[in-house]
């Protein structure tokens, strides 16, 4: 290294990839700009959706490569129940058996830079961040809705979905990354969003969808899932107000429901416009990133 570039600040930073079922395709975008204007990411950490794109990412898997995978699963096929599933709505047979097939028996350890996703224990009532052993189990984990997917059990601990207690893990990316810049990607709107119907559109005919929509138990779900959401966003805007990171994102995803079925490239671009419009505040950052003035030539 010459002795100008030692002195030069770092343009390392570590990504918060927060929760939020389909919308989570955003931060393939995000992950794409930021290579493309030649930051390092030192470490990344995940919630939730923002699990499966951290875990992939520290895989070694490029933003395109994740682009394309994302894009080519048949979604339909990621859910059914096994005869030893827990008590859940949809189960994640499917996606288990097609996590296996893109990650293998990989750990934490197998990854090429710090990861880190995060669930909550139901035994315990508490945060948990998972770093350690098979990768799988833990996204398993951490997209856990409850009531929608099943727990999963690891060590004696019954976990669910992350976002329960940590929507964007910052306090988690600090951890893996001390000192670095930390980007927060929230993928819920700010608390004062309207809210728009939480359920995504059916795929049935017409005469079979609108009576289905008027049906007490529906329109009780709907209902539900909209109190949940706006619970979301105020518990993403109180802990990023308390966990200060040094930008945050916002991709314009809050029309997107959960378990929408979305056009993949469509919700990256959405990611893609938010990294480029917070470029200036990126840069900020990290030029005030305290200077390695001890950087070893």
């Amino acid at each position: 290294m010459n002795l100008l570039r030692s002195f030069l600040p770092s343009r390392e930073v570590a990504l918060a990839l927060g929760g939020g079922g389909a919308r989570g395709h955003a931060h393939i975008g995000v992950l794409r700009v930021l290579e493309a204007e030649g930051y390092r990411i030192r470490a990344i950490a995940g919630t939730s959706a923002g699990g499966l794109v951290a875990v992939f990412y520290a895989a070694g898997f490029t933003p395109q490569e994740i682009e394309k995978l994302f894009s080519e699963v048949d979604q339909e096929a990621l859910y059914g129940h096994t005869p030893q599933s827990p008590p859940s709505l949809l189960g994640l047979a499917g996606a288990e058996k097609w996590l296996r097939q893109q990650l293998g028996e990989r750990t934490f350890a197998d990854l090429r830079l710090p990861c880190a996703v995060t669930a909550v224990d139901m035994v315990q009532r508490r945060e948990v961040m998972l770093d350690q052993g098979d990768v799988v189990n833990a996204l398993l984990a951490t997209i856990a809705v409850p009531g929608i997917f099943p727990p999963r059990e690891i060590e004696g601990m019954r976990l669910v979905d992350g976002g329960v207690l940590n929507p964007v893990p910052v306090n988690v990316a600090r951890k893996l990354a001390p000192g670095v810049p930390v980007i927060a990607v929230a993928l819920t709107p700010p608390l004062e969003s309207p809210i728009s119907s939480a359920l995504p559109g059916l795929r049935l005919p017409p005469l079979l969808a609108e009576p289905l929509r008027r049906l007490r138990v529906t329109q009780a779900m709907s209902l539900f899932l909209e109190s949940v959401e706006a619970g979301s966003r105020a518990l993403t805007q109180w802990r990023l107000e308390a966990e200060k990171p040094e930008v945050i994102l916002r991709p314009a995803t809050g029309h997107i429901s959960l378990l929408e079925k979305v056009n993949v490239s469509e919700v990256a671009r959405l990611g893609e416009e938010a990294a480029r419009q917070a470029l200036p505040l990126i840069e900020k950052a990290v030029r005030a990133h305290p200077w390695k003035w001890l950087r070893k030539c």
